[in-house]
Parts: C-alpha cells; sequence; structure tokens
C-alpha cells in the first residue's frame, strides 16, 4: 500500500558495488576510516565475509559497530549487571537487559517497561530536534515491548546557567522535549535539571519512558517463521539523520564542535502519534510475529537485529523501501536514522489484516522482505545483491574491546582537598544567608521555566509529577494501582568517588521511590562518562558499574535495561562522570501516595534517619565556595532499604501528612521546598550544630509532617523498622524559623527561589 516514488536505478556510470563486484575488486579503498571504523575492525570484517565489503555492507558494520550502537568499550563491564538475581520485591522480570526495554510485573496481571536513553551529541548540534527525537526514539522502544506508553522524564544537565552556549542549547532542548512529548500526548511526570560547567559544549540529555501492558501482551523483536514477511511501516526513509546519534554519539567534540556533522533527525510527532496507535491496534489484532523500532543505526539496526534473534535469516529487497528522496543511495538508506519507522515481521495469512489496519490509521505500510533460515542476511537493489552478511556477526559480534583503566594520579589529592577548612556560617544571620543563597542558586532554584513547557497531566492519570520527589502515575482506574518513577545523579558525588557516586545515585532514586510511597521494583540506568581511550574515564565507569551493582545486589532489585554513552567531553575536558540511576516503584492505592510539601498548621516535623558531619560535594561547598573535593557522604544501603520499606507501609496505613527526601542542600532546602509547596511554614529546633543539621547531605533521611493523632503510631512502626525518628518541630505559620537562629519568610523564600532561572532565560 505505498505510491513511493521508484528508488534512483543503478547507472552506467555509477556502478553498483555489487557483492559480486566485491568480489571481483579485493582491492578496492573503501572510506572505512571515515566511517569511524579502526584498521583492525576492517579487517575483522573482511575476515568475516571472506572479502572486502560493498559500500552497504561496509555502511551496516560502520553503524552498528559504532560505539553507540555495539557497546564495544562497555560490554565487558555490563556483564556484571547480568548476574544479578532477575526476581523483583514484587515479582519477575518479564523482559530484561537485551531487549527494547525491561519489563516486570507490577501485580493484577500488568506489567510494566521503562528504559532511559541518551540523545546527548545530537542535541548539542541541533538542540530542539536532537532532544524532540531523543523523546521519540525512547518512545518507540517501550512501543516495540508491546505497551502503552503512559509517561516520560527527561534528566537534563547543561553548562552553566550564564553561560553563552547554555543560553543557545537549553532554550532548543526544554522546547523539543515539551514539543514531542506534549503532541504525543504523553505526561512529563519528572526528571532533573542541572548544571555544572563541565557539561559547557556537553549537555546531557537523558530520556526516559514508561509503559503499561497486561502480561501477555508482550512482544519481543525477533524474525522467526520462514516465510513470514517484513515490513517496513510509519514514515518514509529521507536523507535525515544519516550516521546520525551512531555516529555523533561516537566520537568526541573538538573546541569547536564535533569533528563529524552527521544530520540530526527531524522529527514528526503526530507521526509516532498515528505509529503508537496503529501498532497498539496491531498487537491487539494478533497480526504481528515479531517487532522492532527503527531507531539508531536505522535499517542496518532493525534487519540485522530481527534477524540475528530469530531463525537466523532474512531476505530484503532494499528498493522497496518508500523514501522522502528517490536519489538516496543503498548506503544512505541502510544508514539513514530517519524517525517514526517501525520493522514487523507478519505471517501470509495476517498480512491483509495488518495492511488494513495501517491504511486505517494512515500509516504506509511496505512488504521489503521476508525470513529465510539461510543464516544470511541478504539485501538486494534492482535486482543485485549488495549485502549478504551473517546477521549476528552485524547486530551481536561487533568489537569487544578490554579497554586499559587506572585510578587518576589526581585523585588522591581530589580526595585529600576536604571542606574541612572552608569556613561556616556561625550566626544564625549567616545560616539565614547561606540558606537563601543555597535556594537561589540554579541547581536548588525552582525549575518551572523548564516544566511548565510540559504538560504534566494530559491523559488525566498522573498523580504527582515535578517538583514532587517522584513521578506517579495511575496505571488501573478500578483498583487505583500506580507505579512511581524518579531518576537521580550527583555527578559531583561520582567524580570524588564513583563507586560509592554511582550508589548514591541509586540510593537518592530508590529514596524519592520509596517516601511517595511505592515500593521500589527495579533500575534502569543511563551512563553518561568521556572518553573511553582515556584510562581515567574507564576507571570511573568500572567503579561506577561495579559499584551500582553491588548496590542492586544489596537492595534486591534487578537492572532491566539502559544505555551507555561515552565520548561525552569537548577536547580534554570530560564531563563529570554521571552514571543516572531510575527506580521504577508499585503503588498499590495511588490516592493514599505521600506529596511533600507541608499540608496544614500544627503536624509534628520530624527527621528520619541518622545525620553526621558529610558536607564533602555538598551544594553548600558548590555553591558558597565553589569547592568539590574530599568524599561524598556515607552510603548505607540497608538504611536506605529500611526507610524505603518504612515510608511504603506508612503510606498504606495513612500515617503521614508530608514527605520529603533530604539529598541536595540537606535539610535546609527540603524544609524551604517543603513549605513553599503549599505555603505552609514551620517552627524547627536543630540541638547540635545547626549549620551540619541544616545543610550535611547525608544519606537515607526523610523530612516528614505527621498529624499529633498519629504521632505514637508513627514512632512505633518507625521503631519496628529500625528507623531513627527526631521530632524536630511543627508545621505552621507564613515563616521558616529555626529557633534561636532565623526567621525568613516563606513568601521570601519562594521569592528568591523564583528568580534565577528566568533571569536568565527570561520570563
Amino acid at each position: 500500500m505505498t505510491d513511493a516514488p521508484a528508488a534512483t536505478a543503478p547507472t552506467a556510470k555509477t556502478r553498483l558495488d555489487t557483492v559480486e563486484h566485491a568480489t571481483a575488486t579485493p582491492d578496492r579503498e573503501l572510506p572505512w576510516a571515515e566511517l569511524g571504523l579502526k584498521p583492525d575492525e576492517y579487517e575483522r570484517i573482511r575476515e568475516i565475509l571472506g572479502r572486502r565489503p560493498t559500500g552497504a555492507e561496509l555502511a551496516m558494520y560502520s553503524v552498528m559497530w559504532s560505539e553507540h550502537c555495539s557497546y564495544k568499550s562497555s560490554k565487558v563491564h555490563l556483564k556484571k549487571f547480568g548476574e544479578l538475581p532477575q526476581e523483583t520485591p514484587l515479582g519477575k522480570t518479564l523482559a530484561g537487559i537485551g531487549e527494547n526495554a525491561g519489563v516486570i510485573d507490577v501485580g493484577q496481571g500488568y506489567a510494566v517497561t521503562f528504559k532511559v536513553e541518551s540523545h546527548n551529541h545530537p542535541s548539542y548540534v541541533e538542540p530542539y530536534q536532537g532532544a524532540a527525537t531523543g523523546v521519540g526514539g525512547i518512545v518507540r522502544d517501550i512501543l516495540a515491548m508491546g505497551a502503552r506508553p503512559v509517561a516520560v522524564m527527561d534528566p537534563l544537565r547543561f553548562g552553566p546557567l550564564d553561560a553563552p552556549d547554555t543560553k543557545r542549547v537549553m532554550p532548543g532542548i526544554v522546547a523539543g522535549v515539551g514539543g514531542y512529548g506534549n503532541c504525543l500526548g504523553l505526561p512529563n511526570i519528572g526528571g532533573e535539571v542541572v548544571f555544572d560547567e563541565t557539561y559547557l559544549g556537553n549537555p546531557l540529555v537523558n530520556a526516559l519512558c514508561v509503559g503499561v501492558l497486561r502480561h501477555e501482551q508482550l512482544h519481543t523483536a525477533h524474525a522467526s517463521g520462514e516465510g513470514n514477511k517484513v515490513v517496513l511501516y510509519g514514515a518514509r526513509t529521507g536523507g535525515d539523520g544519516i550516521g546520525g546519534v551512531s555516529v555523533l554519539a561516537s566520537e568526541t567534540f573538538d573546541a569547536d564542535g564535533p569533528a563529524k556533522r552527521p544530520s540530526v533527525q527531524v522529527g514528526d510527532p503526530f507521526m509516532e502519534k498515528l505509529l503508537i496507535e496503529c501498532t497498539l491496534e496491531l498487537f491487539d489484532a494478533g497480526v504481528v510475529a515479531g517487532i522492532q523500532d527503527l531507531g539508531g543505526a536505522g535499517l542496518s539496526c532493525a534487519t540485522s537485529e530481527l534477524a540475528s534473534a530469530g531463525d537466523g535469516g532474512m531476505h530484503v529487497e532494499l528498493d522497496t523501501v518508500p523514501l522522502r528522496d528517490s536519489t538516496l543511495s543503498p548506503e544512505e538508506i541502510l544508514m539513514s536514522e530517519s524517525q517514526e519507522r517501525m520493522m514487523a515481521v507478519v505471517e501470509p495469512q495476517h498480512l491483509d489484516a495488518f495492511m488494513d489496519i495501517c491504511e486505517k490509521w494512515d500509516v504506509e505500510a511496505t512488504v521489503v522482505g521476508e525470513v529465510t533460515t539461510t543464516g544470511r542476511l541478504v539485501i538486494d537493489w534492482h535486482g543485485e545483491t549488495v549485502v549478504d552478511v551473517p546477521p549476528r556477526s552485524v547486530a551481536h559480534d561487533g568489537p569487544v574491546y578490554h579497554r586499559p583503566y587506572a585510578r587518576p594520579e589526581w585523585q588522591d589529592a581530589l580526595q585529600a582537598d576536604t571542606t574541612a577548612s572552608l569556613a561556616r556560617p556561625q550566626s544564625g544571620d549567616a545560616l539565614r544567608e547561606t540558606l537563601l543563597q543555597v535556594l537561589a542558586s540554579p541547581n536548588q532554584a525552582d525549575k518551572s521555566w523548564v516544566t511548565d513547557q510540559y504538560d504534566r497531566y494530559v491523559r488525566g492519570n498522573t498523580v504527582l509529577a515535578q517538583p514532587e520527589d517522584a513521578g506517579v502515575v495511575r496505571i488501573d482506574d478500578e483498583t487505583n494501582l500506580g507505579v512511581a518513577v524518579s531518576t537521580d545523579c550527583n555527578g559531583r558525588f561520582a567524580k570524588l568517588d564513583p563507586y560509592a557516586g554511582a550508589q548514591l545515585a541509586l540510593a537518592e532514586s530508590y529514596r524519592n521511590v520509596g517516601v511517595s510511597g511505592a515500593l521500589p521494583l527495579a533500575v534502569t540506568d543511563c551512563l553518561n562518562f568521556g572518553s573511553p581511550e582515556d584510562p581515567a574515564v574507564m576507571w570511573q565507569f568500572e567503579q561506577a558499574t561495579s559499584g551500582l551493582k553491588d548496590a542492586c545486589e544489596v537492595l534486591g532489585i534487578p537492572v532491566t535495561g539502559g544505555n551507555v554513552s561515552f565520548y561525552n567531553q569537548t577536547g580534554e575536558t570530560a564531563i563529570l562522570p554521571t552514571p543516572v540511576v531510575g527506580v521504577l516503584g508499585v503503588v498499590e492505592d495511588v490516592t493514599k501516595r505521600v506529596k511533600q510539601g507541608f499540608a496544614s498548621d500544627g503536624d509534628a516535623v520530624l527527621v528520619l534517619g541518622t545525620t553526621r558531619d558529610e558536607l564533602d560535594g555538598s551544594a553548600w561547598s558548590q555553591v558558597v565556595h565553589d569547592h568539590l573535593g574530599g568524599l561524598p557522604p556515607q552510603v548505607d544501603l540497608a538504611a536506605e532499604k529500611a526507610l524505603a520499606d518504612l515510608m511504603v507501609d506508612v503510606a498504606k496505613q495513612g500515617l503521614a501528612t508530608a514527605a520529603h527526601d533530604l539529598s541536595d542542600g540537606g535539610l535546609a532546602i527540603a524544609l524551604a521546598e517543603a513549605s513553599m509547596r503549599n505555603g505552609v511554614g514551620a517552627t524547627v529546633a536543630l540541638e547540635e550544630d545547626p549549620f551540619v543539621g541544616l545543610f550535611s547531605e547525608s544519606t537515607a533521611r526523610a523530612l516528614v509532617a505527621v498529624a499529633p493523632e498519629n504521632l505514637d503510631a508513627f514512632t512505633a512502626l518507625a521503631a519496628s523498622y529500625g528507623v531513627p525518628v527526631a521530632r524536630i518541630g511543627t508545621t505552621g505559620g507564613a515563616d521558616l524559623t529555626v529557633d534561636g537562629q532565623f526567621t525568613v519568610a516563606v513568601a521570601e523564600l519562594r521569592e528568591v527561589w523564583t528568580a534565577t532561572i528566568p533571569a536568565v532565560m527570561g520570563a
């Protein structure tokens, strides 16, 4: 059902590089280096094929063996996640690492799929389209599992707020995330916005999507059944995104930007919305035997991965692919990362029904090939074979590098440079000024300038969204079953100690889900690092992956999938190691979720957990002293688990009126945020050093408000979980008061908190 123009046939002047021609011209020079392949990689391709590759084969291997697609520098370290038990605290993992996205059982016959991925370098080159197509790509990953996408999140990182390049990229990236997600009708329920000088010239755009399905609706990417048809459907293939993220994400930016600038994909969210509804109806009709979205590496990825995961063979007629540009060569068609495309495997008896559903949704669909049992991926162009390869050699058996790694020489000096010698505020007035200074800093300031560009409540099932600790969505209207998701990472902690830093990222995300009343179940991660060719960066990566794996083992939750993004650096300057961790939890009844803001006067204000003198890497040290050094806060995973388990029980029993995790900025920022949420202040007293009490960033802690009639029951319950409780004050009034130190009006807190980003970006 296509009226696509015929692809341009080869002319006499441009000899088609067929398999036959490649065999006959073994010494012909090909641009393998320009396509990012190393000399030994090119020789390996020749060994696999027993000849030189054709231009089309070279195109496929170059994108599929790129760092972004093959994970060639990270595979050896990612294997450790596969060693984790795949049971979740509630049930089992239905699909895990290696699939388009992880799928976990959440009870009542429902499953949830979620994953986070990066679109960093394209978003620097073309901020709007780079970010928009990052959202589109992760949504299609979720769709390919058989799920309806229900929410998105976006952890973002930029250079300094006032840097000229931040003013260039940030508005476009935020608009791209919002524009694409809003058009799809997907609520954006959370994420992060972080500023640091190391992200200048290399912003991070990580995109997460959550989808919901019944257990029996699960689909996977495989091409099985000899004679089954291979159908390409969705948007036509164009010249946008040729090489795209596959090449862009696989090299370091130089001082003036990327050395290579393949065109960034152009997104069409309205086409994607049709594609979503069409695909879900195809699933419901039972006419799909296997499916794969087309993201990074485009047709090269979809054909080779489907064939490799199935019966091992596929035959494709490349000239039947519908094109927006009829002059595209076979190499360009195979490398194009044009958006809004899917590939399905369909049994012949279901083909007419498949096509009818596509026509109903005005989605173009074309049979481009069929499944074989030859063990070869064969692609023809106008009757001549341009690709004949073992599909697994393209999709799964690429290079595996054991990159050298070594603890950097500067690490000891960095850790020795603690905050012990930094001046600390001694008076109440100085503490007040410090609170306002930290609260107004870009990383702690109100992010409404960003989040107001996102629709957080479309579809009507959003229960909690930014700036709450976790995003929560209802997935069943009758039972109020829901899921909570949070993403977190403190790159400053990871720089000080990447092993502990990754665990702290997990701990904060886990804590955010727990304090909302959700039981944490599973992890997805987006591991953003500098060049893998730098032994110091690889040491950070090895440490972070080991830390994350060990922490998941202690907490008893699996890593269900994720993404690695390397080469995030400009010249010699690598970004802070940024292992973003997403945690998903289940809420049995979303009406019992716990919000972060103080809700009424007269409630007891409690701090759960143990506060220590832990200021290294803190928001205070960054904002007040521009300092980074020392060791991050102590990791206590047993305490994190006890805190989360307690808060899940607290939510079920309705014992708390508010709960907010303590993290960046410590108790001071948590008190301010809890007060500003609903305009309800508090009066608190700190018995020990008030500066440490306010600004320490010790972990496994939460700020909780409890109605007086529930205080005894709450305290007893906390004791049963072994969670320390300290009552520090009472909610009420229009001020935040620290007894004996200072008073500040909630209105003043809000004024300084909301002013920072609009002052730089414009209201």
